[in-house]
Order: structure tokens, then sequence, then C-alpha cells
């Protein structure tokens, strides 16, 4: 195949970061001492291609952590990508070549494709939700239920599906659930709680607030906290019928007492709103239809099935 060496978009620096941690631990866990296999059947002079293959369709991520992988594996291996992180493949689709020492091809094969195929898994859920929400005006947001040490590449991977990113983590956005709200005595201690520790720090004087809603009454008393709140998360509101359905009734109830309330106080910035729970690909078009600014999905991450991807190699430069 012809390579044209298109180039993965650059990983932001924490992600480069996190990444960089990723290789170092996984190669002392793979590799250890050396590959005791392809050290003593592989010539050390050897030359090969790698040419990467999609077996499946869906959405590609983690072609530029591949690139980082390489390069730290062997700096002298020549990468080329005729895709981009984000871009749609068909079942057969060669990608992406890589030339060099076989050796180092073969050390760096199981971490990339491990990497390359869990992230391009959520990539292509994601644009499957995504596409099958069909709703242009509600955003798709993951969760912090990723694999330890690796969310940021998890979330990196649902942006190239076309998602968008939550709280990266407890320290960026305060998000008050049920389990705050009951040791804060109720929803409005547990907000003003929080808007006085913020006010006491400078550096979180960007932190945005949400707060979880399980019932009607809940949504109400989110709403008497004004300004202090920017976001309410509307949990559980969605049911399965009997007969297969989805039932958003309650949901919409909610999302009608949020607007007539922005209504009445025009001097309050608008509520975004979030749905959450009971959010599968049977509802989420019909929870897109609501309106709702925002529907969380935790199987993005958590529940990750990866992309058949393999990369096969042939001796010499193809």
């Amino acid at each position: 195949m012809a390579a044209s060496n298109v180039p993965s978009p650059a990983l932001d620096e924490p992600t480069l970061t996190q990444l960089r941690d990723v290789i170092t631990r996984a190669l002392a866990e793979d590799v250890g001492s050396g590959d005791v296999t392809t050290e003593s059947t592989v010539p050390a002079d050897s030359v090969s291609t790698a040419t990467f293959l999609a077996k499946d369709d869906g959405v590609l991520s983690g072609l530029a952590a591949a690139d980082e992988i390489f390069a730290r594996v062997d700096d002298k291996l020549k990468v080329n990508w005729t895709a981009r992180d984000g871009d749609a493949v068909t079942k057969g689709t060669r990608f992406g070549t890589v030339v060099g020492s076989t050796r180092s091809l073969l050390v760096a094969e199981r971490l990339v494709l491990n990497l390359m195929q869990r992230m391009s898994g959520i990539a292509t859920a994601s644009a499957l939700y995504v596409r099958t929400m069909n709703a242009p005006h509600t955003r798709l947001l993951d969760t912090r239920k990723t694999v330890p040490g690796l969310r940021l590449l998890d979330k990196l991977a649902v942006r190239h599906g076309g998602g968008v990113n939550h709280r990266v983590g407890l320290y960026d956005m305060v998000l008050i659930k049920d389990n705050h709200i009951e040791a804060a005595g109720g929803i409005l201690n547990a907000v003003k709680a929080a808007r006085a520790y913020l006010a006491q720090r400078p550096s979180a004087a960007n932190i945005q607030v949400e707060v979880e809603a399980r019932t009607l009454d809940e949504v109400r008393d989110v709403l008497t906290c004004g300004a202090q709140v920017q976001r309410i998360l509307l949990d559980n509101m969605v049911r399965m019928r009997e007969d297969g359905q989805t039932d958003t009734s309650v949901l919409e109830q909610a999302l009608q007492i949020i607007r007539d309330h922005a209504s009445a106080s025009s001097d309050v910035p608008r509520l975004l709103t979030e749905a959450s729970g009971n959010v599968n690909l049977r509802t989420i078009a019909a929870i897109g239809r609501t309106g709702v600014d925002f529907v969380s999905v935790g199987a993005l991450t958590h529940s990750v099935t990866a992309l058949d991807i393999s990369m096969k190699i042939k001796l010499g430069q193809q």
C-alpha cells in the first residue's frame, strides 16, 4: 500500500504525560528484561514492514498513541498512516504501515494493539450512540467509569467518536450526588457548603457546580439555588415500559419545570441539563428527543468492546 504519512492530531500535554507513564509501566510489565522469544528467533539485522488492518467497521483511535509507543521502543521505526484518529473505517481497510527492525516491531506489537483496539472500541461505541441519538442539540457525555491510569486516553477516544468529556476527575468540577446530599443534610446545605468552599479558593473560581436530582421535588430544590448551580443531573428519570417502549415522561416533566423557571427568572443564567441512568442504545433516541442538553453514558468506557485490528508483519520493506 502507498503510505501518505497522514499525521494524527497532537496529544495535549496531560494526555501525553499519562500515555508516556502508561508506556513505561506497560513495557516493564510486558518486556521486562527482554523478549526472549524474539531475541532467540529473529536475527538482529532483520527488517520488516507491519501493516495495520481494520477487521471490522469502526472509528479509529489510538494512532497518536501508537506513534509514541513506536518511538519509545525504537526511534528509527518509520510510521506512515493513511488515516487519522477519529476517521471511520470499514472492514478490510489498511490504514497504516511501520517499517524497521523486526525485533522492535514485535516488541511494540501487543502494547500498540491493546491501546489502539480499546480506544477504537470506545470511539466506535461513542459514534454509534451519537448516530443513534440523532439529536444535534444534545451532546453525548462520558463518565469517570474508566480504567484506572487510562482515563485521559479513554476520554480522548470518546472525543474521537463524537462525544464530549464530562469532568476529568474529582478536582475540576463539583458534582453533588445523592450521598453528598445525604451527608450534608439536603440539597440547599450541600450547595451552600460547596459555594463557600470554592469562594475561599481563588484558583477554583471557574469550577462549575452540578447537582443530582432524582425526583421532581429535588429538581425544584435545585432551582431554588439559582445561579449557584450551573448544571442539573436528572438521574434515573427514564424507564422501559412493558411494551418495550421508552418512557421519558418524568424526564420531560423535569425539563418543563426547568424551562418554566427559566422563563420566570430571566436574570439567572440557563441551567444546563444532563440525563443519566437507563441510557442505552434502545433508549437514547427517545432521550435525545426531549431536548436535554447532555446524556451521560458510563458504558462507553466501562463496558468496552475492542475494535478488531490486526498488525501483520512481513519481511522486507514493502
